[in-house]
């Protein structure tokens, strides 16, 4: 049984940090590209970051680049999200997924909820 669970994410002060946490369980973590979407209310789900299962290559979206970093620990089947720097237009809710392309297997986590806001 495949599980994504996500946790870290909370109310924080704009310019504060939150450090987001991903344990997946049930596939093989280190063969599959590891990514964080958002989704604010109202707007679509979009790609924050992405960190691929061969060599830590990361992607990010524009409007986080120098602010969040993406990082994973495969023996203990985890994918991070550190987030810094953060601003309220970052409030959305955070859903881990685990894709492999090859075999066209794509899991999602159920989301942790971020707020920023004074």
């Amino acid at each position: 049984q495949v599980q994504l669970v996500e946790s870290g994410g909370g109310l924080v002060q704009p310019g504060g940090s939150l450090r987001l946490s991903c344990a997946g369980s049930g596939f093989t973590f280190s063969s599959y590209t590891m990514s964080w979407y958002r989704q604010a209310p109202g707007k679509e789900r979009e790609l924050v970051a992405r960190i691929f299962s061969a060599g830590g290559i990361t992607n990010y979206a524009d409007s986080v680049k120098g602010r969040f970093t993406i990082s994973r620990d495969n023996a203990k089947n985890t994918v991070y999200l550190q987030m810094d720097s953060l601003k309220p237009e970052d409030t959305a809710v955070y859903y881990c997924n685990a894709n492999h392309i090859l075999r066209r297997l794509s899991y999602w986590g159920q989301g942790t909820q971020v707020t920023v806001s004074s």
